[in-house]
């Protein structure tokens, strides 16, 4: 059970009990993860997998292959050529990238069904994706595996939304008004244990489960302490990025999960030299 904060009205804390029990027996709406998108994530923890069997799997689903054409040939990855096909993205972007591409593509805002807050939800997404590009930067530099890596980025805060919905479905039901504050409160209270069980739901690897539920403990991650510990601190340098007056520069250097990454300062500045191509890339993938 989790606890909350002292700051909910009356009405939010009666739906507690029900919020919970829904969560205990599994019984909180998970949105459906599209068919592709699970086969995606086979296919790249897959080490005898190949491009054709990606294209082939992608080209399965016009919407998305068309989706991913036009990102493989956007300025953030093909400044100098455009490509004609899937497996020629693939040659040239790698097995890897298109994976990574296919997988923003297929898990979006649409997904969630939160009304009022279809803004705070697009926030929500665009931090993530942030999130996994730059957590994946910091994998090259600290030499980890930077494909799972990025996977525990961009799902490290899928449990938000989740709960804003159970929340907004079990408050309409019960007919009780709740404030924005309030439902903000609760989703901050319940998405850790929320996220782990959709990604567990949606069977993402044991690894990814670990990253969403321990995000903000690191150091109780065990097996993914380091994939934990570098989306942690992916997620500082995509809030500084995407909001520099909520996390400055200078605080943003000075921040534990850093040091707990053992990052010199020169390795750090190399990072903050890539911000405007993570930006690009960013919006070439929210295209």
């Amino acid at each position: 059970m989790s606890s909350t904060n002292t700051a909910l009205s009356a009405e939010a804390e009666s739906l507690i009990p029900q919020l919970e029990t829904a969560l205990r027996e599994g019984e909180l709406s998970v949105p459906m993860l599209p068919e592709v998108a699970g086969k995606v994530v086979s296919l790249s923890q897959d080490p005898d997998s190949d491009a054709s069997r990606l294209a082939q799997l992608i080209q399965g689903d016009q919407s998305l292959a068309g989706h991913v054409m036009r990102i493989a040939n956007s300025a953030a990855y093909s400044p100098n050529g455009s490509m004609v096909s899937l497996q020629q993205a693939i040659t040239r972007l790698g097995m890897n990238l298109i994976s990574d591409i296919a997988l923003a593509a297929s898990i979006s805002t649409k997904m969630f069904d939160a009304p009022g807050f279809e803004e705070h939800i697009d926030r929500i997404w665009q931090h993530s994706l942030t999130t996994a590009l730059w957590s994946k930067e910091i994998a090259r530099i600290c030499r980890r595996n930077v494909e799972a890596t990025f996977l525990c980025g961009l799902l490290h805060s899928i449990g938000r939304p989740v709960v804003l919905q159970a929340v907004i479905e079990i408050s309409r039901d019960k007919q009780l008004p709740l404030t924005r504050e309030d439902i903000l409160i609760l989703e901050s209270t319940y998405q850790r244990e929320v996220g782990a069980k959709v990604v567990d739901k949606w069977e993402m690897p044991k690894i990814v489960c670990d990253a969403v539920l321990h995000f903000d403990n690191y150091e109780e991650a065990n097996l993914a302490k380091d994939q934990t510990t570098m989306v942690n601190g992916g997620a500082q340098f995509a809030s500084h990025v995407l909001d520099p007056e909520a996390l400055d520069l200078e605080t943003l250097k000075g921040l534990p999960v850093l040091a707990d990454l053992n990052l010199y300062q020169d390795e750090v500045e190399r990072l903050l030299d890539m911000k405007d191509a993570i930006a690009s890339t960013r919006e070439a993938m929210s295209a």
